[in-house]
């Protein structure tokens, strides 16, 4: 008999229905969470009813995990579960991201849409730009082919020095300073870990050229806000362009949103729209090869947490 393998909570609708239709197209029984094997969590907004969902469920051995980031899983993981998440699923959505909100900026659209009558010109070119990307993932591999054509110089700093196929340099976290002062691009790109919040402070701020810009599509704490504000408002660096925030929500009266040199969008580099169409094929995958006892994809590891 084919493996056991439950979606839960069922509060978000569309997403819970999707899953649940993978779970079937791979080939597994779908059961309730108490009698399973594997469960597919469907909620990413929802992590405080893991608990009551798992209560009893002494046969589960593996959970899928939604998105790439699992902080608010981050306390429920444990040895005993095989965990999985998305990790590598949205970063060709997450990389256009990048693109279009460096664009963006070094183009001055979001100047050009905050004013009501004709300015003067501003803007550069990316043409050329030595990009730096912080983190070695899948989003950062999804990013330099659409930089390629730009003929940018681009440098990964990642945990390990192994090489990231289409980057010019691969370096490890311990040199990022040294290749700050060179950056015209700053792309954070990584994992929130312990080790990596507040990884962007004021000290590295100031390493930056007066021009450089930075685009934030990994979690807001990468970054001391409240630095970042001081750099901004005395233009020690060109301007910021975040997807992601801290706090988020970014509250309304926040003085990031009234700096012409910041441009911010609400965590949209994967919307739910494109995510769902790129996570159940994913899950479907994970669920197959569960079924079959082969590895699988995007494993957690736990005491990195990532």
């Amino acid at each position: 008999m084919t493996r056991p393998v439950a979606v839960a909570p069922d509060t978000r609708p569309l997403m819970y229905e999707a899953m649940c239709s993978a779970v079937r197209a791979a080939g597994a029984r779908l059961v309730d969470p108490i009698d399973a094997e594997g469960l597919v969590w469907a909620d990413p907004a929802r992590p405080e009813l893991y608990p009551s969902v798992v209560d009893g469920a002494d046969s589960l051995t593996w959970v899928q995990l939604p998105y790439a980031g699992i902080e608010p899983f981050a306390h429920h993981l444990d040895d005993r579960l095989t965990w999985t998440c998305g990790k590598g699923v949205y970063a060709p959505a997450v990389a256009e991201t990048v693109l279009a909100l460096t664009l963006a900026a070094y183009k001055n659209l979001h100047g050009y849409a905050r004013v009501d009558s004709w300015s003067g010109p501003v803007g550069r070119q990316l043409a050329g730009a030595h990009v730096t990307i912080l983190g070695g993932g899948g989003i950062a591999g999804a990013l330099l082919p659409l930089l390629a054509p730009f003929n940018c110089r681009t440098t990964v700093v990642r945990r390990s020095d192994a090489t990231l196929p289409g980057a010019d340099h691969t370096i490890t976290v311990d040199l990022l300073d040294d290749v700050l002062p060179e950056t015209d691009l700053l792309v954070l790109a990584l994992a929130l870990t312990p080790e990596t919040v507040g990884i962007i402070d004021s000290r590295r701020l100031d390493l930056l050229p007066t021009d450089a810009w930075i685009v934030n599509v990994a979690r807001g704490g990468h970054i001391v806000t409240e630095d970042l504000v001081g750099a901004l408002t005395h233009h020690n660096i060109g301007g910021a362009a975040l997807d992601v925030t801290d706090p988020e929500p970014l509250p309304d009266d926040h003085p990031l949103w009234y700096l012409p040199n910041c441009l911010i969008t609400p965590h949209i580099g994967n919307t739910p729209e494109t995510g769902l169409v790129l996570l159940t094929p994913f899950v479907e995958e994970n669920v197959r090869r569960f079924v079959e006892h082969r590895d699988l994809l995007a494993t957690v590891d736990v005491a990195l947490g990532y």
